[in-house]
């Protein structure tokens, strides 16, 4: 079957490999990919009997390419959705119960874990049931041909070829192959990983030699906590407090005249850093009466606009923005802990 597969493609492979794009979306030019990318995931050390193992099982995929340009483009210049539609969505009543019972029935496993990473149990539930409500849907796209697609394709070739090359090692490492399904992007497991960050951060936590993340409630919640620390997660600060901005408020005073090169538009709706003990005296409360520590640093946002509720987002909320670089996702999650822990 190899050889069949190899027959007549090896001449278009060395052009298909490079920096362009592939150009014609066919079955033939993507079997003519694989033939470059097999030198290259054996070059990057995984064993050949893996890639040749995989690589003549693997057909293109058109769908999983047509979901990835359906993706909302960033436009500057599009207007921006409000958050309570999301909320109302993504931190319902189903998924704040399941949630409530997935920690109470997790409290040794979560506990331990809190105690070596310093992440709160609520934070690594919610992860959990916002990435596959608890386990109920994980994706049944195979990764192995989603990602080589999404390369082949070429808009995004470095980051889904590394990923396809990750999930090959995952393989090496005795991930079985029926386990590498998921998202049609590539994520996989209990908390949608993607295989380069199963292969960093994935983790055993109950003791069977294998970091399960697809069927095991210790090893799932262990790697996300790995995660977060792994991200920088702060013990001890809250991700962020809701609070209510009083009218005639100077948001041009507290803008945050920064750019940053991740995620832009994300980070442009937050303001500049100020203490709590600042924000206090700009007049920022508190709905629930809870404050942190006047120390800590934060940033206000109104993902619903003036005269909404407003949130003040500390460094641990960007730890929630490297797992999705979404505010009304990090919001979601922030906001679903704290219902679950509630």
């Amino acid at each position: 079957m190899r050889a069949a597969w190899r027959t007549g493609v090896v001449a278009t492979a060395c052009l298909l490999i490079g920096g362009s794009p592939a150009g014609a979306q066919d079955e033939s030019g993507f079997q003519a990919y694989l033939t470059g990318l097999r030198a290259q995931a054996i070059s990057a050390g995984v064993r050949p009997a893996t890639v040749d193992a995989v690589l003549p099982t693997l057909t293109y995929n058109p769908r999983v390419v047509g979901l990835d340009r359906q993706q909302p483009e960033q436009n500057s210049n599009s207007a921006v959705p409000m958050f309570a539609p999301y909320r109302t969505q993504h931190v319902d009543a189903a998924r704040i119960r399941r949630g409530r019972a997935t920690y109470q029935e997790q409290r040794t496993r979560l506990s331990r874990v809190e105690a070596q990473t310093g992440v709160p149990e609520e934070i690594m539930v919610a992860i959990w049931g916002h990435e596959t409500n608890y386990g109920a849907y994980t994706g049944n796209f195979d990764l192995l041909r989603a990602l080589a697609s999404l390369a082949y394709e070429g808009r995004r070739r470095s980051l889904f070829q590394g990923e396809f090359i990750a999930a090959l090692k995952m393989i090496d490492r005795g991930v079985p192959r029926a386990r590498l399904v998921g998202s049609w992007a590539g994520a996989t497991g209990n908390p949608q990983f993607l295989p380069s960050a199963y292969l960093r951060l994935a983790r055993d936590a109950d003791g069977d030699g294998f970091a399960d993340i697809w069927n095991s409630a210790p090893d799932t919640l262990a790697s996300i906590g790995n995660y977060f620390t792994q991200a920088g997660w702060r013990a001890g600060e809250p991700w962020g407090v809701a609070v209510d901005v009083p009218p005639g408020f100077d948001r041009a005073a507290v803008s945050n005249r920064l750019v940053s090169p991740r995620c832009p538009r994300v980070f442009a709706r937050h303001s500049g850093w100020r203490t709590m003990a600042e924000w206090r005296a700009l007049g920022i409360s508190p709905q629930r009466g809870y404050w942190p520590r006047e120390t800590v640093q934060a940033v206000l946002i109104e993902p619903d606009g003036p005269g909404r509720t407003a949130y003040l987002l500390t460094g641990n909320y960007r730890v929630i923005l490297d797992y999705n670089c979404s505010n009304f996702y990090a919001l979601s999650v922030g906001l679903l802990a704290d219902e679950i822990a509630r």
